[in-house]
């Protein structure tokens, strides 16, 4: 979609470390139907001037990895609290 409506810079974020890096490169597969998806997407990014890939931990970003699940058919996780670093006085 990006590309059809012209942009010449794309700043993707992903919960997928692995994914982002395979797709960045170098970090590569021998899975057949991965190595298809990473070129295909290096394909499309390549139309670009400028791209981004950034790494957003799962659980930064709930909404987005509760959105894919249920896209996926996945049933939802549970929230968990937070765990917050105590201060030391």
């Amino acid at each position: 979609m990006a590309c059809d409506a012209g942009a010449k810079r794309l700043l993707l974020r992903g919960d997928s470390d692995v994914a982002i890096r395979y797709v960045r490169g170098p970090d590569g597969t021998q899975i057949a139907r991965l190595l298809v998806l990473v070129a295909t997407a290096r394909e499309w990014l390549g139309r670009f001037e400028d791209v981004q890939l950034i790494w957003v931990p799962r659980h930064r970003n709930v909404e987005a990895d509760r959105l894919s699940r249920q896209a996926l058919g996945l049933p939802e996780l549970p929230v968990r609290a937070a765990k917050g670093r105590r201060r030391r006085r």
